[in-house]
Parts: structure tokens; sequence; C-alpha cells
């Protein structure tokens, strides 16, 4: 159920923000002093994203139950999440092989996995993170607005689509926000988490305390296109490949500029190989599509050039780099 979209705007933030990884958590829900009210969670879609939210969430002491549409999903996906707890276990319990074998099993014990909606729809709060689709989300969001109690908090972890249209499907705006979390989620630091002009302020506080329970960094934003991290960060990437096109400079020094000028990991057209042309012109495509008029999102010729000969980037080849083919 992963979301290419999602997905892309997720490795954007992932390989420029990712300078250090998360320290130890503690097993308990109140984490970093944060003491949050949500219990028990629902998550749908058990990709990458899913995966990740399901995980650090069973970590920290909340009931989990993670649903997809087939078996075979969630297989892979609970191979995935024992896989990563395993490395948690090893660098964190290096020397207390029993206590690390505790700490697995206790976390595994506290996620559930289930095709059933009816099985997932009484968590405190349910988060989706399906593809990147607003109807097929809508569609979820009707279902589980009739099977879901009243005070149960709805949740998007939307890298792209607006909240607000997904809380209007349901009855329950007040009680409706974003949760964006970035991939890999149990490294990643960052959680925005979206307040629309529906969202009540209890809801809103709710959220940003299951953020700190978490163990993560919650920041506030509005309902907007990428919200903080996506919105500044694809315009820049975009910005480079612009110079480029207008000859202000090559695009080996624009990437050694922003790595030694502004000490970012990695330049925007090493960042922009890396996570995919053609994804990276599919986000500028649909927000260009939505606002037509603002110069931000102003497609590149030169992208489209590059993708409609194939040239996609890392995966491909060839993007604006080349690469050996391993």
């Amino acid at each position: 159920l992963e979301g290419n979209l999602r997905f892309t705007l997720t490795m954007f933030a992932t390989a420029c923000l990712r300078s250090s990884q998360i320290g130890s958590k503690s097993n308990g829900v109140s984490v970093r002093g944060y003491a949050s009210p949500i219990k028990s969670v629902t998550v749908f879609g058990s990709g990458l994203m899913g995966s990740g939210i399901a995980q650090v969430a069973a970590e920290t002491g909340h009931n989990v139950v993670l649903v997809d549409v087939n078996d075979a999903a969630l297989d892979k996906s609970k191979k995935g999440i024992s896989g990563s707890l395993s490395r948690v276990v090893k660098k964190k319990f290096a020397t207390d092989a029993s206590a690390g074998e505790k700490y697995l099993n206790e976390t595994m014990g506290r996620i559930k996995m289930t095709t059933k909606l009816e099985e997932a729809a009484q968590s405190d709060l349910i988060v989706e993170a399906i593809v990147e689709n607003l109807d097929v989300k809508n569609e979820l969001w009707k279902k589980l607005d009739a099977l879901s109690p009243q005070n149960t908090i709805f949740a998007s972890n939307t890298s792209s689509l607006p909240i607000t249209a997904q809380a209007k499907v349901t009855k329950r705006g007040d009680r409706f926000g974003g949760l964006h979390f970035f991939n890999p989620v149990p490294v990643m630091q960052l959680v925005e988490v979206i307040k629309t002009d529906l969202t009540s302020d209890a809801t809103h506080n709710t959220l940003l305390e299951f953020g700190g329970a978490l163990g993560k960094k919650a920041i506030t934003c509005k309902d907007t296109p990428g919200f903080v991290v996506n919105r500044l960060l694809v315009p820049y990437l975009m910005e480079s490949v612009r110079l480029y096109e207008n000859g202000v400079a090559s695009k080996e020094d624009i990437d050694t500029a922003m790595k030694l000028g502004a000490g970012y990991p990695m330049g925007p057209f090493q960042l922009l190989d890396y996570v995919g042309l053609d994804t990276t012109k599919f986000i500028m495509d649909g927000w260009a599509k939505a606002f037509p008029n603002d110069p931000l999102f102003k497609p590149s010729a030169l992208l489209s050039k590059l993708v409609d000969e194939g040239k996609k980037g890392s995966k491909s080849g060839e993007g604006f780099y080349k690469y050996e083919k391993k």
C-alpha cells in the first residue's frame, strides 16, 4: 500500500536531514517528558512508513494493530520489523543478550496484524500510511468513521495530499490531523503535526504529545502543500535545476557549493538522482497542476527531457550523472 510519491518525499527529507540517529528510547509511553493519552494505535498500510510507525509505537509501549490488504504484505512487514528490532537490540543490549531478547519479544508482542477492517477500528488513534491517492484514502476514512468510536482520532501520514480534503469526508473533522513521519521512521527524529482549520486544539495537542511519546521532535504546521520540510526542499532542488538550465553554474559546481558552502550531506543533483528523476517530476507535475500560478512549482523542461529519455537517476544507471550498474 506504500505510495511512490510519499516514499519519494520522505527519501528527500531523509537524505538531507539524516545527520544523526535517535538515541535510545525508554520502554514506556512517557518519553522525554511527554505523557500521551494515546495507548492504542492502528496503522493502515504495512509498507516502509507504516511498518516504521508501528515499530516505534510498539517500542514505546503502545498496543498496535497493523493493517493491510493481504497476509503476504503483513508477513513481509513482520519480517522487516523483526529485523529492524534485531539491529536495535544488537546495539542497545550488546552486553545483555537476555534483556535484548526480552525487549524484542515484548515489542513484537505489542503488534497485532490483521486484514480485517473491523478488528482495527477501535484504537485511540488511527494513522493511515496507504497509497497517495485521495479517493482511496477517503474511501477508507468513510468506512472507519462509521466503525470507530467517537473519541478515536484520525491522522494521515500523507506527504502530498491535503489533510482537510480527507477530514471533510468524515464526521470528525475536529478529531482529524496530519502526522507526517520521515523514512526510516525508527531513525528520523522529526514528525510534522498538521493542524487544519477543522482540527481542535485538544486533538492537535494530543497528536503533539503522541509524537513526543514516540521520542520524536514534533513541530506544528498548517495544511499546506509539502508542509514544512518538503515545501522548502523540493523547490530548492528544482531551483538548482533551473540554475543549471540557465547556465549559471555546472551541476558539479552547484553540488559542491551546497555541500561545502551550506554543509548539506548531498548536493541537489546527487539527491535528485538518488530519489529518482521520474518521481521528482511526478511531484512537481502534481503541484504545478494544483497551483499553476506559483513559480515555485514551475516544471522543468530539462527534467522532463531526461525522464522521457529513460534517464531516471541512479536506479536506471543515468540521470544528471552516470552510474555503474552493480
